[in-house]
């Protein structure tokens, strides 16, 4: 199979991308892949790393107001659909997978009007504009969260695959997981993280949070800081407690987080769309603090979903301090039929198998 994927601006929308790009040369070895994205996003720096050809179109998004730099916003997606155009009559793919993120767009809209099959993935509860105004022209549009399927009412096909990134956790040992954290095998595990490049808020609250855990002696508690705010949360640390707890340990960032979440028996963090995709896959409890810095407050709904289902707690960023989530992480961690119940419940919510449901529909829609 020939084919490209696109997809940018975070990581939410480039690993969904790559963990397909993995299936289909599991599935059928000698498959060609190119990944087209902005050569200024993230993608432009994970792609090569992953060993795959990488080429970039220019694409900005839309202002939500009246302004004029939208004007030249669709002067560079024209731009960008030419661009597209000439990579794809290049590489000649048998389809094209989007992720999201602005430079779909273009890349998408070029594959349609020279008649290659798509296929796009929505990755949150809220589906992104990039992708609604795509789903006109997608042959199929796959969704993480059920929530989404309504936005997409007006497209070809759609279906519900769950969001391909669970697909890369469910292989994690624990074994390793253990070592990695340099712990005893059966540990109690609260992982608390912030997402790849850490969240000041988590980190503001664990200085509060810090002193408290020695209150929960069995537990080891690994809190993640994102590498740009490791120096200064590790200052306001050790100001706020001189002898950091014996059962904390402090890492700028966490390079096996399978291994880790394989073992986690509570996770404390954001609700990015592949995040909780990973959680639910391996059935993990957590208490979720969306961001509300992402558009339309998406992952307040992708919590939600969780929530609703019995599988994770919420608390809601303004509300969050330090002796509400320690309330919540000792209720938790003291009560092993709520951690079954969750997990359980997480686990009806998990798709191991994403990402081999999207290249099974990729598999149809080539195929005519």
């Amino acid at each position: 199979m020939r084919i490209v994927l696109t997809g940018g601006g975070t990581g939410g929308h480039i690993y969904p991308a790559l963990a397909i790009g993995k299936q289909v040369e599991e599935e059928e070895p000698g498959s060609q892949i190119l990944y087209i994205g902005s050569p200024n996003g993230l993608e432009s720096r994970i792609v090569p790393a992953h060993g795959i050809a990488f080429e970039p179109v220019e694409i900005t998004g839309f202002r939500r107001k009246l302004s004029f730099e939208n004007v030249k916003t669709i002067m560079r997606f024209l731009k960008g659909v030419q661009r597209s155009k000439q990579l794809l009559r290049n590489f000649k793919p048998d389809v094209v997978v989007g992720t999201g993120g602005y430079v779909c767009g273009p890349v998408i809209y070029a594959a349609a009007k020279l008649g290659i099959p798509t296929l796009i993935h929505e990755q949150n509860a809220v589906a992104g504009l990039t992708n609604q105004f795509l789903s006109r022209y997608a042959d199929s549009v796959a969704v993480s969260f059920k929530e989404a399927l309504t936005a997409f009412s007006k497209a070809k096909n759609t279906l519900y695959t769950g969001n391909p990134c669970a697909t890369n956790v469910v292989s994690a040992g624990k074994e390793q997981g253990y070592s990695r954290l340099g712990v005893p095998a059966g540990s109690k595990v609260v992982l608390l993280v912030g997402g790849s490049r850490g969240a000041k808020a988590i980190n503001d609250v664990m200085v509060d949070l810090a002193p408290q855990l020695l209150r929960l002696p069995d537990v080891h508690f690994v809190f993640v800081t994102g590498e740009s705010y490791y120096e200064g949360t590790m200052g306001r640390l050790k100001a706020a407690v001189p002898s950091l707890p014996s059962n904390l340990q402090v890492l700028p960032y966490l390079h096996h987080m399978a291994e880790v979440l394989a073992v986690a028996s509570l996770v404390v963090g954001r609700s990015g769309a592949s995040s909780l995709a990973e959680l639910t896959a391996l059935g993990v409890p957590s208490i979720l603090i969306p961001s509300p810095n992402v558009t339309n407050n998406h992952q307040e709904a992708n919590a939600r979903s969780l929530v609703d289902a019995g599988a994770a707690q919420m608390i809601i960023e303004r509300e969050l301090n330090g002796s509400l989530l320690f309330e919540r992480i000792a209720h938790i961690m003291n009560s092993m039929e709520e951690q079954q119940s969750m997990s359980a419940a997480a686990r009806t919510l998990g798709m191991p198998e994403s990402a081999a449901i999207i290249v099974n529909e990729l598999k149809k829609i080539t195929a005519g």
